[in-house]
């Protein structure tokens, strides 16, 4: 009705009137266009969830449903505003009066429910492709469909969204306290996501630079923009945001170092695997039929397992298979390229397992794709060996102290490795070692 009264209101869809209210008003535009911004947020998360529910579905639901209303929505209140005047507090709810009202605020309500929801799905995405590739510790995931890998759900991080959106509510009070903090987090995703869609242009696309400078210089001219503008109110509850974003990235910088120093120092440590199975075939010990698993992040290395299994039980499997699962720089990866099998002699074979990161491991499932390439698999006769670190600090660490003690704590978050990669527990044996770091 709004609309109809003043279809002149249509115009507002075209850009050139921004433009001009840029080049006529500079100062008061680019205090303005920080709350402009908040328009369009909700926009970000739509990149998050394409990882949980594939790119179709969300364009169909975009264009058919989402721009549409959203559209209808802002020429509406637009007409209401310019009808009243500075009277209007609220146009959403003051232009629907009388038994509108009620059905609106229910409306209101869902949005917002199903507008968290996509949130919660994306950080479920993209903190399962943030473990696949190394960058946090394993968590839990659980699928909630047969059909659709992508649809997940991961207990601990919707624990702690809840616990942070609690404090953020207590903290702020009111929402229009909050305005400050969701402009500076969604201008910044955005502006992230275009530095990250450079990176993408240049490593793995291997487009030319200027083409992919080109490419991303506007979007990365309007980003900037809009982050400045927000960033100005850092002090108004913007520090909010920048607050978790650093406590994120230290989280995952000290996961990533500290995964590295572990690996770096386990590896001086260990005995190259080639010489052990050399030395093994030469000299045998006693041998037990079935097959051993030794679940290994360095295949060139003998497992730390494999070592306390020949030093405590002086015993050897007659098929010993060293295996390590790597994730690849792609969301999936097909069944033909999943194994890689390589003889090291009669008694050992190295077997390397590949995923995607959007792909949850199960080495059970990837092992069977071993029968037709000539590997006779069967799971009841084979254990599965496992070693379980135990983390000291130490003063002699490479990294601070304060460093090492998050660092061991991030660790035992970590989610069991049987579960996690899916193995049978009937078929599990855990080894427990104690590494200073």
């Amino acid at each position: 009705n709004h609309i109809i009264a003043d279809p002149e209101i249509l115009l507002a869809v075209s850009p050139h009137y921004i433009v001009a209210f840029l080049i006529n008003s500079p100062d008061v535009a680019f205090v303005t266009i920080g709350a402009i911004f908040l328009a369009v947020t909700g926009a970000e998360a739509l990149y998050a969830d394409l990882g949980h529910f594939g790119r179709k579905p969300i364009v169909l639901a975009w264009l058919s449903v989402v721009f549409p209303c959203l559209l209808l929505n802002y020429v509406g209140q637009g007409a209401f505003v310019l009808a009243n005047g500075g009277t209007v507090g609220h146009p959403f709810f003051e232009m629907n009066q009388g038994w509108t009202l009620i059905p609106m605020v229910v409306l209101a309500t869902a949005a917002t429910v199903i507008a968290s929801q996509a949130v919660i799905s994306g950080a479920f995405s993209l903190t399962r492709q943030a473990v696949q590739l190394n960058m946090l510790p394993r968590l839990e995931i659980l699928h909630t469909s047969e059909k659709q890998s992508g649809q997940i759900y991961m207990p601990r991080v919707n624990l702690l969204l809840a616990l942070v959106v609690m404090l953020l509510v207590v903290g702020f009070g009111e929402s229009s306290k909050l305005a400050s903090a969701y402009g500076i987090s969604v201008t910044g995703n955005m502006l992230v996501t275009t530095v990250l869609l450079y990176v993408v242009m240049t490593r793995i696309w291997k487009w030319q630079l200027w083409v992919a400078v080109s490419m991303t210089a506007l979007f990365a001219f309007i980003d900037v923009g809009f982050f400045a503008s927000n960033i100005v109110k850092v002090f108004e509850g913007g520090w909010a945001s920048l607050a978790v974003a650093f406590t994120i990235i230290l989280a995952m910088w000290t996961w990533v170092r500290g995964s590295r120093y572990l690996f770096d120092k386990t590896r001086r440590n260990e005995i190259p695997l080639d010489f052990l199975a050399g030395n093994l075939l030469k000299k045998k010990p006693q041998l037990v039929s079935g097959t051993a698993v030794f679940l290994t992040s360095d295949p060139l290395s003998a497992p730390t397992a494999l070592m306390h299994s020949l030093k405590h039980y002086k015993v050897l499997h007659e098929q010993n298979v060293i295996l390590s699962v790597v994730t690849a720089p792609q969301p999936v990866v097909p069944d033909s390229d999943r194994v890689k099998m390589e003889t090291v002699n009669e008694l050992f074979m190295r077997v390397t397992l590949t995923f995607g990161y959007m792909e949850q491991p199960n080495i059970p499932r990837a092992l069977a794709i071993c029968r037709k390439q000539g590997w006779k698999f069967d799971i009841m006769t084979t254990s599965f060996f496992l070693s379980r670190r135990s983390l000291k600090a130490s003063p002699n660490s490479g990294m601070p102290v304060w460093q090492d003690r998050l660092f061991i704590g991030l660790a035992r978050t970590a989610a069991d490795a049987t579960e996690y990669f899916q193995i049978p527990t009937g078929r599990v044996v855990e080894i427990g070692t104690q590494v200073a770091i």
